[in-house]
């Protein structure tokens, strides 16, 4: 049987573009409408941040039940129903005239984005890639950076028509541009064989299963075994940290720029240019995953974190340079950690739980963003700016660079998953 590409790479364009739009629209894009949302309502930070912090934490707790439903339904189905559900959610949300609906709106987006998110859909390019996934895992979250090029137009939509026909549009558009895509979500079976070693292009089918690994080098690793192992968890507590930080400094870098004496148009440029620079991180940490040990990558990656967060604290208007070097040093850090969560703990606990056992890391990491985001703007509300925040965050990723040291060797888990 002959095709015109390896489909496992469809999977990676199909993903690449669904997180695209999720993360523009759902994710960097809320930012743009945080200040208007204040404007109107007379809201404050707090009461913003954690509202929209509930997508995170939907996402987190459903995401183990969402990696169980794609393993009985198929993947296919479940993002299906879940951009379904953040389409309406997002809906809703253009109609919100209180703080009750306003949260509402978010959990309903939280329960649909909980279908689409990158770690669930990271383990669906890695069953089609299990020997070299590092690079296309990395191609495929590049999705969540582009859709940094959306803020910018979010902003503009939102400056030219307001913000409740904006959110509508966006609502709309979920329909029309992901969801197509979600038909392409499917499983490898024996029908789709992997591409020889020497064909990692993937250009062509080929019979030959060499590339998948001898039975005696797999770690397949059962969730109640993985819960158990405190891998798992010194994984699972410095993603959290990471989150943590991340959040906050997604949710409130508008904010935080307008605060300083940037303009709307300059600070989405900021907010849009900075996922962007991530696609450098999950390209290079993919492409290197697959050559290095990743417990060193994880430190860098977040150590990259950690002084980016610390440099956001020093910037000020005409401070061009110092912006440049935030964008890049943050953005390949922040990068890095998306395809590095995956990646360890196919590592460590292999592929046959492996949507599974990322769930329940969800579980633990997406809680972070019920307390970042809104710690930031409990700061702002006190202090009437960000930076005591910046430092603080800047010092948990720090604290959590340190735990990867303790990570030992994956290899005494061969034998005992054999």
């Amino acid at each position: 049987e002959i095709i015109l590409m390896f489909y496992g790479w469809y999977v990676v364009g199909a993903c690449c573009f669904i997180m695209m739009y999720s993360s523009g629209a759902i994710s960097l894009g809320f930012t743009a409408i945080f200040e208007p949302l204040v404007d109107e309502f007379g809201w404050s930070h707090t009461q913003i941040s954690l509202a929209a912090s509930l997508r995170g934490l939907e996402r987190g707790l459903l995401a183990p039940f969402a990696a169980i439903l794609s393993d009985r339904w198929g993947p296919s189905r479940v993002v299906f129903g879940g951009l379904i559900l953040c389409s309406l959610g997002i809906i809703l949300l253009s109609t919100v005239t209180s703080l009750t609906m306003f949260f509402t709106s978010f959990i309903l987006i939280g329960i649909g984005v909980s279908a689409t998110a990158t770690p669930l859909l990271m383990v669906l390019v890695l069953s089609w890639f299990p020997k070299k996934g590092g690079l296309a895992m990395g191609i495929a979250a590049s999705g969540v950076a582009l859709g940094g090029l959306l803020v910018p137009l979010i902003t503009f939509f939102i400056d030219t028509f307001g913000w409740r026909q904006a959110v509508f549009i966006i609502g709309m558009g979920v329909l029309v541009i992901p969801l197509p895509l979600s038909f392409l979500l499917r499983k490898r079976t024996e029908k789709f064989r992997y591409p020889h070693n020497n064909k990692e292009s993937g250009l062509s089918l080929d019979d030959d299963d060499s590339s998948i690994p001898e039975k005696s080098e797999v770690v397949n690793i059962e969730t109640k075994e993985a819960l158990n192992d405190r891998v798992f968890w010194i994984i699972a507590v410095a993603f959290f940290f990471q989150v943590f930080a991340l959040s906050g400094v997604v949710t409130h870098i508008m904010p935080y720029l307008s605060s300083i004496g940037l303009d709307r148009e300059n600070s989405s440029f900021i907010a849009g240019a900075l996922p962007l620079a991530t696609i450098i991180g999950r390209i290079g940490f993919g492409w290197m995953m697959d050559r290095v040990d990743k417990r060193g990558l994880a430190v860098l990656s977040f150590a990259l974190n950690s002084l980016g967060v610390f440099i956001l604290a020093f910037i000020t208007p005409g401070q061009t340079l110092l912006i440049v070097v935030f964008i890049i040093i943050y953005g390949v850090g922040w990068g890095g950690s998306v395809v590095l969560l995956a990646g360890l703990l196919n590592s460590y606990f292999g592929l046959k739980r492996l949507g599974t056992i990322i769930g329940f890391a969800g579980l633990i990491t997406m809680i972070a963003f019920v307390t970042g985001a809104p710690l930031a703007g409990w700061i702002f509300d006190q202090w009437g700016y960000y930076q005591p925040a910046w430092f603080v965050l800047a010092g948990i990723v720090g604290i959590a660079t340190f735990l990867f040291f303790g990570l030992r060797s994956p290899s005494h888990l061969i034998a005992k998953s054999a």
